[in-house]
């Protein structure tokens, strides 16, 4: 009787997963929108390639590309996207251009100023070298790593995220100063003990990891955006908001790097402390009261409730619309796509969660019609209100992360 009971069960559940994975309606959705970056993608390639020594990151109010160089934290999103598109399409002209936008950015292997050094070289060269397996470019992401890790303190126990930080109500200024954000150059560190057997690469990321679990991460899972360390004691001076609407609410964007940040964590630990924060970070996103229905989170979770107060110098308090931040559900959709990979999560529920976001980035809403929104594929991200920059405009990382979302969606309907 066991055996009659079990075998349907087994069957069922197989069944299920197999109906899920070779869904065609998905597999199309997935297509198509591959499609769709594909042709968006060129156009802001032509753009671009007028301009060439300059990165693709935004629009300006009249909707033309505005560039920066390449030692702004952006500068590797575009090579990405050009390698998630190649991924994604087998589009050999996207190739080349990946491999041209990721070789102009060399010169940051030994670049020293500041931590985005896993952004700009990572999502670049990272991306190539997965592709292509050049070994010219490990060399590059190797030295990358070392560059990095000059800005790892023993005292501190963390990477510096930028070289001082003065906080909105003019009062308080630090020299060692560390963002949630911070969490997502840590997979540069994990790769480059990886391919050389070097593991002080590796003990600097996860030493980062936990002290930023341990005082950037509030009792209910959600993040602090800046915490400033005593760079003489490591003692924490201060916990603060740099691009969010007040230091005690939860910049969606801080959010976002935080459940991606843990989960890439955990992926290269196995260290369930932090699967722990990575789900409960995902839980208090999706969850959340005040989440829209499509999951496209409003820019901060606590912007214009009571018992938050931007300080003074912050615009924030001068802007009463609550804009959506198409790239903080861009990142968490990618997140939570790799969080339900893992066992011992709720598979469906972070998956759900993850497709949901993805295709409502994907439908009218968000996604650009050919050849407008200066080539970008997303509308309606923020950089940040608090500076009064950025506000309501394409950025290249949402596009970054959309596509990156979409071929880990793939490979999941792959059974990969």
């Amino acid at each position: 009787m066991k055996r009659k009971i079990i075998l349907p069960i087994l069957f069922l559940s197989i069944s299920f997963l197999l109906a899920f994975v070779a869904d065609p309606s998905e597999i199309s959705f997935v297509n198509q929108n591959f499609s769709a970056s594909e042709k968006q993608l060129t156009k802001l390639l032509d753009t671009a390639n007028q301009i060439d020594s300059l990165y693709p990151r935004t629009t300006n109010s009249e909707g033309k590309v505005v560039f920066t160089n390449m030692y702004e934290w952006t500068s590797g999103f575009f090579a990405g996207s050009l390698w998630y598109g190649y991924e994604g399409t087998q589009n050999q002209n996207l190739k080349n251009e990946a491999i041209k936008w990721t070789e102009k950015l060399e010169p940051l292997k030994n670049f020293t100023e500041h931590h985005d050094l896993g952004f700009m070289v990572y999502c670049s060269y990272g991306n190539a070298y997965r592709l292509t397996k050049n070994e010219k470019y490990k060399d590059i992401l190797v030295q990358s790593a070392k560059s990095l890790s000059t800005r790892f303190s023993e005292k501190t126990g963390v990477i510096k995220s930028w070289d001082r930080f003065g906080s909105w109500d003019g009062k308080g200024r630090y020299d060692f100063p560390v963002i949630i954000d911070n969490m997502m150059n840590l997979e540069l560190l994990f790769f480059a003990s990886k391919v050389t057997g070097d593991d002080r690469y590796r003990k600097i990321a996860l030493s980062h990891a936990e002290n930023t679990m341990k005082h950037q991460i509030r009792d209910d899972f959600s993040s602090y955006h800046v915490v400033c360390y005593d760079s003489q004691t490591g003692k924490v001076l201060s916990r603060e908001t740099a691009q969010g609407y007040a230091n005690n609410s939860t910049w969606s964007r801080g959010q976002s790097w935080g459940i991606y940040g843990f989960t890439m964590t955990y992926r290269e630990s196995q260290d369930p402390r932090y699967l722990n924060v990575a789900t409960k970070m995902a839980d208090y996103y999706i969850n959340h009261e005040d989440l829209p229905s499509d999951y496209v989170a409003y820019w901060d979770f606590n912007a214009n409730q009571k018992g938050y107060t931007p300080s003074v110098r912050s615009k924030a308090k001068e802007m009463p619309t609550n804009y959506r931040d198409a790239s903080a559900a861009a990142v968490t959709a990618s997140a939570l796509l790799e969080l339900s990979t893992f066992k011992g999560v709720d598979a469906k529920k972070y998956r759900d969660a993850g497709v949901k976001i993805l295709k409502s980035l994907s439908g009218a809403a968000y996604f650009a019609k050919y050849g407008t929104n200066g080539g970008f594929l997303l509308r309606h991200s923020v950089g940040s209100i608090a500076h009064g920059v950025e506000i309501d405009v394409p950025l290249v990382y949402a596009d970054y992360y959309y596509l990156e979302a979409l071929n880990r969606y793939k490979k999941i309907l792959a059974g990969v």
